[in-house]
Protein backbone atom coordinates (compact mmCIF):
# COMPACT_ATOMS: atom_id res chain seq x y z
CA UNK A 1 0.00 0.00 0.00
CA UNK A 2 3.05 2.96 0.93
CA UNK A 3 4.44 1.59 -2.46
CA UNK A 4 1.24 2.52 -4.44
CA UNK A 5 0.50 6.26 -2.89
CA UNK A 6 4.14 7.23 -2.98
CA UNK A 7 5.32 5.80 -5.94
CA UNK A 8 8.57 3.88 -7.36
CA UNK A 9 11.63 5.78 -5.33
CA UNK A 10 8.95 7.83 -3.31
CA UNK A 11 8.80 9.80 -6.61
CA UNK A 12 4.93 10.81 -5.01
CA UNK A 13 6.05 11.80 -2.15
CA UNK A 14 6.28 15.16 -2.57
CA UNK A 15 2.68 15.49 -4.32
CA UNK A 16 1.64 14.04 -0.54
CA UNK A 17 3.53 16.42 1.27
CA UNK A 18 1.96 19.74 -0.36
CA UNK A 19 -1.00 18.40 -1.27
CA UNK A 20 -1.99 16.23 2.20
CA UNK A 21 -3.07 18.98 4.72
CA UNK A 22 -5.54 20.76 1.93
CA UNK A 23 -6.83 17.24 1.05
CA UNK A 24 -7.88 16.61 4.79
CA UNK A 25 -8.70 20.03 5.62
CA UNK A 26 -11.59 19.53 2.77
CA UNK A 27 -12.51 16.05 4.02
CA UNK A 28 -12.60 17.91 7.75
CA UNK A 29 -13.90 21.15 7.43
CA UNK A 30 -16.76 20.27 3.92
CA UNK A 31 -17.49 16.79 3.35
CA UNK A 32 -17.55 15.70 7.14
CA UNK A 33 -19.81 18.40 7.43
CA UNK A 34 -22.18 17.73 4.44
CA UNK A 35 -22.39 14.37 5.09
CA UNK A 36 -23.57 15.48 8.64
CA UNK A 37 -25.83 17.81 7.42
CA UNK A 38 -27.50 15.61 5.48
CA UNK A 39 -28.07 12.98 8.48
CA UNK A 40 -29.41 15.49 10.56
CA UNK A 41 -32.10 16.16 7.97
CA UNK A 42 -33.61 12.64 9.03
CA UNK A 43 -33.62 13.24 12.93
CA UNK A 44 -35.72 15.52 15.13
CA UNK A 45 -32.38 17.38 16.14
CA UNK A 46 -33.52 20.81 18.58
CA UNK A 47 -30.73 22.49 20.49
CA UNK A 48 -28.30 19.34 19.66
CA UNK A 49 -26.40 17.83 16.68
CA UNK A 50 -26.22 14.50 18.12
CA UNK A 51 -30.15 13.52 17.59
CA UNK A 52 -31.13 10.11 18.06
CA UNK A 53 -34.95 9.91 17.46
CA UNK A 54 -35.35 9.16 13.84
CA UNK A 55 -38.14 10.89 11.86
CA UNK A 56 -37.89 10.15 7.86
CA UNK A 57 -38.49 12.47 5.64
CA UNK A 58 -40.58 14.78 7.79
CA UNK A 59 -38.23 17.17 8.17
CA UNK A 60 -38.70 17.42 4.56
CA UNK A 61 -42.62 17.60 4.28
CA UNK A 62 -42.17 20.54 7.05
CA UNK A 63 -39.98 22.81 5.31
CA UNK A 64 -41.83 22.76 2.07
CA UNK A 65 -45.14 23.33 3.40
CA UNK A 66 -43.27 26.49 4.94
CA UNK A 67 -44.97 29.14 3.17
CA UNK A 68 -41.53 30.98 4.63
CA UNK A 69 -39.01 28.42 2.86
CA UNK A 70 -41.30 28.79 -0.25
CA UNK A 71 -41.36 32.68 0.05
CA UNK A 72 -37.55 32.71 -0.07
CA UNK A 73 -37.67 30.84 -2.85
CA UNK A 74 -39.25 33.17 -4.98
CA UNK A 75 -37.28 36.10 -3.49
CA UNK A 76 -34.56 34.56 -4.64
CA UNK A 77 -36.06 34.04 -8.08
CA UNK A 78 -36.70 38.15 -8.22
CA UNK A 79 -32.90 38.85 -7.13
CA UNK A 80 -31.60 36.16 -9.48
CA UNK A 81 -33.88 38.00 -12.28
CA UNK A 82 -32.14 41.09 -10.99
CA UNK A 83 -28.36 40.52 -10.54
CA UNK A 84 -28.14 37.92 -13.32
CA UNK A 85 -28.36 39.85 -16.04
CA UNK A 86 -27.50 43.30 -14.81
CA UNK A 87 -23.71 41.69 -14.04
CA UNK A 88 -23.80 39.92 -17.83
CA UNK A 89 -24.31 43.15 -19.30
CA UNK A 90 -22.31 45.64 -17.55
CA UNK A 91 -19.26 42.98 -17.15
CA UNK A 92 -19.38 42.53 -20.79
CA UNK A 93 -19.11 45.99 -21.43
CA UNK A 94 -16.68 46.63 -19.53
CA UNK A 95 -14.50 43.88 -20.88
CA UNK A 96 -15.23 45.85 -24.29
CA UNK A 97 -14.29 48.53 -23.07
CA UNK A 98 -10.78 47.46 -20.94
CA UNK A 99 -10.52 45.03 -24.32
CA UNK A 100 -10.16 48.09 -26.70
CA UNK A 101 -7.53 50.22 -24.88
CA UNK A 102 -4.30 50.39 -26.22
CA UNK A 103 -2.86 52.22 -22.94
CA UNK A 104 -3.46 51.15 -19.19
CA UNK A 105 -4.74 48.56 -20.23
CA UNK A 106 -3.55 46.19 -17.14
CA UNK A 107 -4.42 49.92 -14.73
CA UNK A 108 -8.21 49.69 -15.53
CA UNK A 109 -8.16 45.85 -15.68
CA UNK A 110 -7.18 45.77 -12.07
CA UNK A 111 -9.18 48.89 -10.79
CA UNK A 112 -12.49 47.46 -12.34
CA UNK A 113 -11.53 43.88 -10.40
CA UNK A 114 -10.47 45.61 -7.07
CA UNK A 115 -13.79 45.74 -5.23
CA UNK A 116 -13.90 41.25 -5.94
CA UNK A 117 -11.34 42.15 -2.96
CA UNK A 118 -13.48 43.98 -0.83
CA UNK A 119 -15.97 41.95 2.02
CA UNK A 120 -19.44 41.38 1.47
CA UNK A 121 -19.93 42.63 4.94
CA UNK A 122 -17.96 45.56 4.38
CA UNK A 123 -19.24 46.77 1.62
CA UNK A 124 -23.23 45.83 2.95
CA UNK A 125 -22.15 48.31 5.96
CA UNK A 126 -20.42 51.18 3.32
CA UNK A 127 -23.76 50.91 1.66
CA UNK A 128 -26.16 50.97 3.96
CA UNK A 129 -24.64 53.85 6.20
CA UNK A 130 -23.47 56.23 3.54
CA UNK A 131 -24.65 55.38 0.19
CA UNK A 132 -28.39 54.63 1.07
CA UNK A 133 -29.09 56.08 4.30
CA UNK A 134 -32.34 56.66 5.27
CA UNK A 135 -31.73 59.99 6.66
CA UNK A 136 -30.76 62.85 5.03
CA UNK A 137 -26.80 62.67 5.66
CA UNK A 138 -26.91 59.63 3.26
CA UNK A 139 -25.75 60.08 -0.31
CA UNK A 140 -28.55 58.78 -2.47
CA UNK A 141 -30.90 61.79 -0.21
CA UNK A 142 -28.69 63.92 -0.59
CA UNK A 143 -29.23 64.14 -4.12
CA UNK A 144 -32.71 63.94 -4.26
CA UNK A 145 -32.69 66.89 -2.24
CA UNK A 146 -30.45 69.06 -5.05
CA UNK A 147 -33.29 67.70 -6.92
CA UNK A 148 -36.36 68.92 -4.59
CA UNK A 149 -37.24 65.43 -3.38
CA UNK A 150 -38.02 63.97 -0.09
CA UNK A 151 -35.51 61.55 1.51
CA UNK A 152 -36.17 57.85 1.04
CA UNK A 153 -36.16 55.35 3.67
CA UNK A 154 -34.20 52.57 1.20
CA UNK A 155 -34.44 49.75 3.13
CA UNK A 156 -37.36 49.92 4.88
CA UNK A 157 -39.94 50.67 2.10
CA UNK A 158 -41.71 47.76 1.04
CA UNK A 159 -43.96 49.73 -0.98
CA UNK A 160 -42.50 50.55 -3.49
CA UNK A 161 -39.45 47.98 -2.81
CA UNK A 162 -36.34 50.69 -2.99
CA UNK A 163 -34.11 47.93 -1.04
CA UNK A 164 -34.06 46.01 -4.12
CA UNK A 165 -31.92 48.63 -5.49
CA UNK A 166 -29.54 49.03 -2.86
CA UNK A 167 -28.99 45.17 -2.84
CA UNK A 168 -28.14 44.67 -6.43
CA UNK A 169 -26.01 47.67 -6.59
CA UNK A 170 -23.67 46.47 -3.86
CA UNK A 171 -23.83 42.81 -5.59
CA UNK A 172 -22.99 44.45 -8.98
CA UNK A 173 -19.88 46.83 -7.61
CA UNK A 174 -18.76 43.77 -5.46
CA UNK A 175 -18.99 41.23 -8.39
CA UNK A 176 -19.16 42.61 -12.12
CA UNK A 177 -15.09 43.32 -12.19
CA UNK A 178 -14.49 39.43 -11.42
CA UNK A 179 -16.61 38.45 -14.26
CA UNK A 180 -15.47 41.04 -16.81
CA UNK A 181 -12.37 39.16 -16.40
CA UNK A 182 -13.49 36.06 -17.22
CA UNK A 183 -15.20 37.53 -20.30
CA UNK A 184 -11.91 39.55 -21.10
CA UNK A 185 -10.24 36.16 -20.76
CA UNK A 186 -12.75 34.85 -23.35
CA UNK A 187 -12.44 38.20 -25.94
CA UNK A 188 -8.82 38.20 -25.86
CA UNK A 189 -8.85 33.97 -27.35
CA UNK A 190 -11.15 35.24 -30.69
CA UNK A 191 -8.85 35.19 -33.33
CA UNK A 192 -7.93 37.80 -35.22
CA UNK A 193 -8.17 36.58 -38.35
CA UNK A 194 -12.01 36.52 -37.65
CA UNK A 195 -11.75 40.32 -37.60
CA UNK A 196 -9.54 40.92 -40.54
CA UNK A 197 -12.25 38.41 -42.89
CA UNK A 198 -15.20 40.35 -41.69
CA UNK A 199 -13.47 43.63 -42.57
CA UNK A 200 -12.90 42.16 -45.99
CA UNK A 201 -16.24 41.37 -46.46
CA UNK A 202 -17.54 44.47 -45.62
CA UNK A 203 -18.97 44.00 -41.80
CA UNK A 204 -18.83 47.45 -40.39
CA UNK A 205 -17.11 47.54 -36.97
CA UNK A 206 -19.12 48.23 -34.51
CA UNK A 207 -22.47 46.69 -33.80
CA UNK A 208 -22.23 44.84 -36.83
CA UNK A 209 -18.87 42.50 -35.91
CA UNK A 210 -20.12 42.76 -32.04
CA UNK A 211 -23.20 40.77 -32.92
CA UNK A 212 -22.08 38.22 -36.02
CA UNK A 213 -18.51 37.49 -34.25
CA UNK A 214 -17.30 38.60 -30.75
CA UNK A 215 -20.91 37.64 -29.49
CA UNK A 216 -21.03 34.03 -31.19
CA UNK A 217 -17.70 33.54 -30.19
CA UNK A 218 -18.13 34.17 -26.59
CA UNK A 219 -20.56 31.87 -26.27
CA UNK A 220 -19.06 29.28 -23.93
CA UNK A 221 -18.31 32.03 -22.04
CA UNK A 222 -20.98 33.33 -21.33
CA UNK A 223 -22.66 30.39 -20.05
CA UNK A 224 -20.16 29.81 -17.88
CA UNK A 225 -20.60 33.10 -16.24
CA UNK A 226 -24.61 32.67 -16.52
CA UNK A 227 -24.06 29.36 -14.42
CA UNK A 228 -21.81 31.26 -12.05
CA UNK A 229 -24.20 34.11 -11.61
CA UNK A 230 -27.03 32.16 -10.93
CA UNK A 231 -25.51 29.63 -8.36
CA UNK A 232 -24.19 32.69 -6.69
CA UNK A 233 -27.25 34.14 -6.08
CA UNK A 234 -28.35 31.17 -4.81
CA UNK A 235 -26.14 31.63 -1.63
CA UNK A 236 -27.04 35.78 -1.15
CA UNK A 237 -26.56 35.99 2.22
CA UNK A 238 -24.36 38.90 3.50
CA UNK A 239 -25.89 41.30 1.79
CA UNK A 240 -28.97 40.76 2.58
CA UNK A 241 -28.53 40.14 6.29
CA UNK A 242 -26.19 43.20 6.98
CA UNK A 243 -28.50 45.82 4.89
CA UNK A 244 -31.69 44.53 5.99
CA UNK A 245 -31.48 42.96 9.67
CA UNK A 246 -31.80 46.16 12.21
CA UNK A 247 -31.63 45.11 15.89
CA UNK A 248 -35.27 44.31 16.01
CA UNK A 249 -34.43 41.41 14.02
CA UNK A 250 -35.21 40.75 10.26
CA UNK A 251 -38.08 42.26 8.30
CA UNK A 252 -40.82 40.08 6.84
CA UNK A 253 -39.94 40.93 3.30
CA UNK A 254 -36.73 39.97 1.08
CA UNK A 255 -35.48 36.78 2.65
CA UNK A 256 -33.22 34.59 0.58
CA UNK A 257 -33.20 30.78 1.33
CA UNK A 258 -29.96 31.21 3.19
CA UNK A 259 -31.60 33.97 5.22
CA UNK A 260 -34.56 31.77 6.46
CA UNK A 261 -32.08 28.52 6.60
CA UNK A 262 -30.03 30.51 9.37
CA UNK A 263 -32.72 31.67 11.47
CA UNK A 264 -34.41 28.49 11.05
CA UNK A 265 -31.10 26.70 12.24
CA UNK A 266 -29.33 28.89 14.74
CA UNK A 267 -32.48 31.32 15.30
CA UNK A 268 -34.87 30.91 18.67
CA UNK A 269 -35.77 27.58 18.02
CA UNK A 270 -32.09 25.96 16.63
CA UNK A 271 -33.78 23.21 14.42
CA UNK A 272 -31.19 21.83 12.71
CA UNK A 273 -32.98 19.03 11.06
CA UNK A 274 -35.51 20.91 9.43
CA UNK A 275 -32.31 23.50 8.72
CA UNK A 276 -30.05 20.75 7.49
CA UNK A 277 -33.47 19.36 5.22
CA UNK A 278 -33.70 22.93 3.81
CA UNK A 279 -30.07 22.95 3.08
CA UNK A 280 -30.52 20.06 1.12
CA UNK A 281 -34.05 20.86 -0.88
CA UNK A 282 -31.79 24.02 -1.64
CA UNK A 283 -28.88 22.30 -2.94
CA UNK A 284 -30.88 19.75 -4.80
CA UNK A 285 -32.28 22.96 -6.48
CA UNK A 286 -28.78 24.26 -7.22
CA UNK A 287 -27.85 21.49 -8.59
CA UNK A 288 -31.01 20.70 -11.02
CA UNK A 289 -31.28 24.62 -12.27
CA UNK A 290 -27.24 23.74 -12.92
CA UNK A 291 -28.00 20.82 -14.91
CA UNK A 292 -31.03 22.40 -16.49
CA UNK A 293 -29.43 25.72 -17.50
CA UNK A 294 -26.16 24.01 -18.72
CA UNK A 295 -27.94 21.57 -21.27
CA UNK A 296 -30.27 24.64 -22.31
CA UNK A 297 -27.18 26.18 -23.37
CA UNK A 298 -25.09 23.29 -24.68
CA UNK A 299 -22.84 23.29 -22.13
CA UNK A 300 -19.84 21.00 -23.55
CA UNK A 301 -21.24 19.97 -26.83
CA UNK A 302 -19.14 20.27 -29.62
CA UNK A 303 -19.05 23.01 -31.98
CA UNK A 304 -20.51 22.30 -35.27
Amino acid sequence: MPSRLLGPQNRYLWFWVFTGPFVVGLGVFVYVPLLWSLALSFFDARNTVTPTHFVGLSNYTSVLGDSAFTSSLATFAVFCLFIVPATYALSLALALMVNRLRLARAFFRSVFFLPTACSYVVASVIWKLSLFNGVRFGLANTVLRWFGQDPVAWLSTSHPPWYWLVIVTVRLWLQAGFYMVLILAGLQRIPRALYEAAAVDGARPGWQVFRHITFPQLRATSVAVVLLLVINAFQAFDEFYNLLSTARGYPPYARPPLVYLYYVALGQGQDLGIGSAGAVVLALIIALVTVVQARWFGLGRKEE
